[in-house]
């Protein structure tokens, strides 16, 4: 299939993210979120990154922002995906809101339009059953800052075919991006060891073994990440990340998913990292 124009669902983080590399690939792109309010302040953002990486990254001057702010197309109404070749989805992790928005989107794009799920942790061939393609539909777990990031954790559900993963794995390829197959499961690989991590770390903290700036500091001085897990967990999102332990909870019926009473509380707070300015540091 010859993909021209990719919709995005979702102006969050990730739907940006995505969206900027899109268009910085040529793409056509057809930004789509509930909230005008959030389409602006992502137009915002894209602007500001795009000239940040001119700054920052040699190999980006050529990128002048307004051609590529220029292919970036938004609205709120979801019926703007009937001219999309290929949908990346990336609202957050309710079933319930993802479910809405697959039985919408499978009346309103074309058959052969591949259906590409950004998700932590939800189940690809769940998404899949409420469509009348499942045989299109996979995971497409883009990582955070998602134009930086080379590599995507590509998901093939039950009923993915070969060829949907052909034409994903070539839009990767086309974003300069490399895709890591692998099979679906609640969580797939990356967040089934992230989540249990950075939870795991949650916990030192509740329990007083440890204040986070020491937990993070062991974790870069003693095995040299660049972050430390509740850095990560701070730049993720920590409601983010208590819904993906909490689908994985649910999923396999393992107390080992249950997530960190101190990190349901900090959510309630509204304490959520750097999207919301405080989590377990200030911004």
């Amino acid at each position: 299939m010859n993909i021209r124009t990719v919709g995005v669902i979702g102006a969050g983080t990730i739907g940006r993210g995505v969206a900027q590399s899109l268009a910085q690939s040529a793409f056509d792109v057809l930004l789509v979120d509930v909230s005008e309010e959030q389409l602006a302040s992502a137009t915002t953002q894209i602007g500001n990154d795009l000239r940040l990486q001119g700054m920052f990254r040699a190999e980006r001057l050529k990128d002048d922002p307004a051609p590529i702010l220029g292919r970036i197309t938004t609205g709120t109404d979801l019926a703007a995906l009937s001219a999309a070749d290929f949908v990346v989805e990336n609202v957050t992790e309710n079933w319930d809101i993802k479910r809405d928005v697959y039985e919408k989107i499978d009346k309103i794009c074309r058959p052969e339009v591949v259906f590409g799920v950004n998700t932590s942790a939800v189940p690809i061939t769940r998404v899949g059953s409420v469509t009348e393609r499942p045989e299109r539909v996979l995971g497409l777990h883009f990582m955070n800052p998602v134009p930086l990031m080379d590599t995507v954790e590509v998901v093939q559900g039950h009923f993915t075919s070969e060829q949907t993963l052909d034409t994903a794995l070539g839009l990767l390829r086309d974003l300069g991006k490399e895709g890591i197959v692998v099979q679906d499961a609640p969580g797939f690989v990356t967040n089934r060891v992230l989540m249990l991590t950075i939870n795991e770390a949650i916990f030192c903290v509740q329990d007083q073994v440890a204040t986070a700036d020491q937990v993070d500091r062991m974790f870069k001085g003693c095995f040299g990440h660049k972050m430390g897990p509740l850095e990560t967990g701070d730049l993720i999102g920590l409601d983010t990340i208590l819904n993906s332990l909490t689908v994985m909870y649910e999923s396999f019926r393992d107390s080992k998913y249950r997530p960190a009473p101190l990190l349901q509380r900090m959510v309630d707070a509204r304490l959520l990292g750097r999207k919301t300015g405080r989590g377990f540091y200030t911004y």
